[in-house]
């Protein structure tokens, strides 16, 4: 791969070489020996090749969606979701119209007006209400969708204190996540990269009387129905925090905190009804099932049927084992989630038992 990347990079830089002396030959003024005027016959076959060019480009598009519109994301699992949806859902529709018109006037103007020795180009100087027209129209759309953009984040990192959120603290390192709760009290006691040593993984102040009943686990559980406040941090390099199912992301950066808050409203149980995602899993264990034919054949252990669940991931590029960096997060009724945390043994009963 490594090889056929740089003979690609030498053949590029080579007709990058060649574009630059043609260009520069064109701007001596000079006319080469070799100079060739296009005949109309050259031109009408370029003209043609442009509008076939066209058909070929809204044929891929069509394909790609008739294809592969299955892969997209199901219904949100969050109560923001919806609006980062229909923000997606308005970009989209604009960029595509955008694109459709454009490149349809673009290959038409050159077909409609390919060289021909019978006609004579006219020169306009300007044209004062038309470039009018062609900014003030970008400018309107791409306002309104940075206002309403800016609104929607706005809405989302807003974080109401009287809503009582969940505290959780997400915790980034190569190449794995981990979660604090605040226990019963639901604050986070103080914590430092410096501070960590055996247990204490996340460097937990043991002076901090909040951090004594910290619980530090590897499966996220969130209740349903209950905002929840993500707060980050990162032991090494740059991680990003990313539930594509709950449309939440954000940086973890060493050294500062981050936040992220969303209000679960779709349990694992329920999103594994969703229609959409029935179809994923049932397409990804037919794919299963056909390579266990061949590990067993093999003398391998065949795959394990697969079953959906929500999971963190992280979407930086933060090192070899970036692709493997993943965290299932359960979502679950208020009384499923409080069993699961009482089953959870305290950062002060996990230093205790380290000392005896």
């Amino acid at each position: 791969m490594t090889a056929f990347l740089v003979v690609l990079v030498i053949i590029l830089f080579g007709v990058s070489v060649w574009q630059m002396s043609r260009i520069f030959q064109l701007a001596q003024g000079k006319p080469s020996v070799n100079s060739e005027i296009a005949s109309d016959k050259d031109n009408n076959t370029q003209g043609y090749l442009m509008m076939g060019f066209l058909a070929f480009i809204y044929i891929l598009a069509i394909l790609t969606f008739w294809l592969w519109g299955d892969v997209l994301l199901p219904e949100s699992g969050s109560e923001h979701g919806a609006k980062i949806d229909n923000l997606m859902l308005i970009s989209m529709v604009i960029i595509f119209l955008v694109g459709i018109l454009t490149q349809w006037l673009l290959h038409y103007f050159a077909f409609v007006y390919r060289g021909n020795k019978a006609k004579r180009a006219t020169f306009y100087v300007d044209n004062d209400k038309l470039e009018f027209i062609w900014t003030i129209i970008p400018v309107i759309v791409l306002a309104g969708l940075i206002i309403y953009g800016l609104f929607t984040w706005t809405d989302i990192m807003n974080v109401d204190k009287d809503d009582d959120p969940l505290i959780v603290e997400l915790y980034a390192q190569q190449f794995n996540w981990k979660a604090r709760y605040g226990g019963n009290d639901n604050t986070l006691g103080e914590a430092n990269v410096r501070l960590i040593e055996g247990v204490n993984q996340l460097g937990v102040d043991p002076a901090d009387p909040n951090g004594k009943d910290d619980k530090i686990v590897t499966e996220l559980h969130l209740p349903v129905g209950r905002k929840v406040l993500f707060k980050m941090r990162s032991q090494d390099v740059l991680h990003s925090a990313y539930m594509p199912h709950f449309r939440a992301q954000m940086n973890c950066v060493p050294g500062m905190i981050t936040q992220f808050a969303f209000t679960p409203t779709v349990t694992t149980a329920e999103m594994r009804q969703n229609d959409k995602i029935v179809d994923k899993v049932a397409r990804i264990n037919e794919i299963r099932r056909e390579k266990s034919v061949a590990l067993t054949a093999a003398g391998d252990e065949a795959l394990e049927p697969y079953e959906f669940d929500y999971i963190l991931l992280c979407n930086k590029i933060c090192g070899i084992s970036h692709y493997n960096m993943q965290m299932k997060i359960i979502v679950e009724s208020e009384e499923d989630y409080k069993t699961w945390l009482a089953e959870q043994p305290t950062l002060g009963e996990q230093l205790s038992n380290e000392t005896k």
